[in-house]
């Protein structure tokens, strides 16, 4: 299985948004920090929105926050926002026009079906605070301020 860039762009969007708690964050400085386009960005805005994972203020000093504590945003809640589909093989899908005699009997449909629940599972236990905290630099290294990167002390010899 694969997520698409959406759903990749939308997690770091909302690191971005927890990494630079108590502001609002603007598209235009998560583009630039990432390196991606701004129109990209703010497609992936309207569903994380609708949602309630973010919230947007407009105006001239507007920008984009949280919807909600970083630690109650799990990674599934970003994934069924943002996927259109977990279909992993033609008979997952809706339409019903499988062809397959074994479609209502298949140990491959149970297989892959206890394989998504388990991916999924996965994805629950994950927050958007444990990404933001898993790297003390992430402020840093998303340019979000001029804090300088942990450097260990360097041992300086007494003098003499």
């Amino acid at each position: 299985m694969r997520l698409t860039k959406q759903t990749n762009y939308a997690v770091r969007m909302l690191m971005y948004c927890a990494a630079n708690d108590g502001h609002l964050s603007r598209i235009p400085e998560i583009a630039k920090a990432y390196g991606v386009s701004e129109l990209f960005l703010f497609k992936i805005l309207q569903p994380l929105n609708k949602a309630g994972l973010v919230e947007t203020v407009r105006g001239r000093n507007g920008g984009v926050r949280l919807g909600k504590p970083a630690a109650d945003i799990t990674l599934f809640d970003v994934v069924r926002v943002t996927e259109d589909s977990f279909a992993m093989a033609e008979c997952f899908e809706d339409d019903g026009m499988v062809e397959c005699p074994l479609v209502d009997s298949c140990g491959l449909n149970s297989a892959l079906r206890k394989a998504l629940n388990a991916f999924f599972a996965v994805l629950s236990e994950y927050s958007i605070d444990d990404l933001v905290k898993a790297r003390p630099q992430i402020n840093f290294l998303l340019g979000i301020t001029g804090e300088q990167p942990y450097r260990k002390p360097a041992i300086v010899a007494p003098a003499a």
